[in-house]
This record gives structure tokens, sequence and C-alpha cells, in this order.
């Protein structure tokens, strides 16, 4: 799972937390890629020609994935500039060829991050990825978690929970037919 964002204290974390405990009652590990954890150094110009050793662990994470969980905020109207940041620094095109990928998106206005989401189906496209259809988008969300970060509506859980038993259906149905490439 990405989390798309490096703002500290961020309702992105806090809803991705949420994701990690509907993934594991349903028995399903998650690896969490938390972008507020990227190495400094990946920011420096010459990242681009030759990434340095501390980025390998979060390259290795999304390479060996089964599939992705991207959770994303809306800022300004678009994804976070360190998420994209963050696509544009992974392996072409091996990162996300055939590979599953579900999107939750969040926002403060009544949307719940529609347009980052649509954004990033368009990215996902491109690179060849298998997008998920159901899509969770949460709006309004300073209103909807309390002051311990918790969802103080069971119906978005809920919606967290259907996406999550949907997704995990659609990346087996993918091994089972040979759809998605497994090393």
């Amino acid at each position: 799972m990405i989390v798309g964002t490096n703002r500290p204290g961020s309702n992105t974390r806090k809803i991705a937390a949420h994701v990690e405990e509907v993934y594991k009652a349903l028995g399903v590990p998650l690896h969490v890629i938390d972008l507020a954890q990227l190495p400094p150094e990946i920011f420096s110009p010459s990242s681009y020609a030759e990434k340095p050793k501390s980025f390998l662990p979060f390259s290795a994470a999304v390479l060996n994935s089964t599939g992705l969980i991207v959770v994303t905020p809306e800022y300004n109207g678009g994804i976070p500039g360190i998420l994209k940041y963050f696509i544009d620094m992974l392996k072409f095109p091996e990162s996300f060829e055939q590979r599953p990928v579900c999107f939750v998106g969040l926002a403060a206005g009544i949307w719940g991050a529609l347009r980052p989401v649509e954004q990033l189906q368009q990215i996902f496209g491109y690179r060849n990825a298998y997008i998920y259809p159901e899509r969770v988008f949460i709006s309004q969300i300073g209103s909807l978690i309390d002051a311990n970060g918790r969802l103080t509506k069971p119906e978005i859980l809920e919606r967290l929970k259907s996406q999550a038993e949907g997704f995990i259906n659609f990346v087996e149905h993918l091994k089972k037919t040979n759809l998605r490439k497994t090393s």
C-alpha cells in the first residue's frame, strides 16, 4: 500500500491505517510504503540517472508486490507532487506493468479526491497496470475522523472492506488466468 503524501499527521495516513486493519482482518498482509519515509537523497537531481541505495527498499517493495493499493489525498485539485515524483522514480515499465492497482481517495471537499484518483488511473493505465474499478472516495474527511484518528462513519469502513474483498478476488483471478506476470 502506498500512502500518497509525506505531510506530517496527514489524514491520508489515518485512512491508510484503517485500510491496513481491513486487510489484516481478511488475513492478507500489507507492506506499507509511506512517502513520509522517503530518503532525502532521492530528491537530488542526480537521482534521475542513478537511484540512491536508500531508495532500493521502496522500489523493491513495488516490484515485489502482488498488487498495489494507493491511498491519495487531493491537493489543489490533483495528486500530491511527492506521489507523482515517487511514481516517476520507479523503474519503467516493470514497476506497474500488469500489476493490479486499486485506489482510495480522500479530500476536504465534497468530491472525495475524484480528480486525483482519475489522474492516477490515467498514469497507471499508461504504465499498463490492471486497474480495479471499485474506487473508494471519502469526502469532507475533516468531519469524519475523531481526535484519535478513527473514522466515525461505519459505512466508510464497509466501503473499504468491500473494496478490499473485491480487490483480493481481482488479484487472485489475475494470478489464476496468468494475466499477471509472476516471478
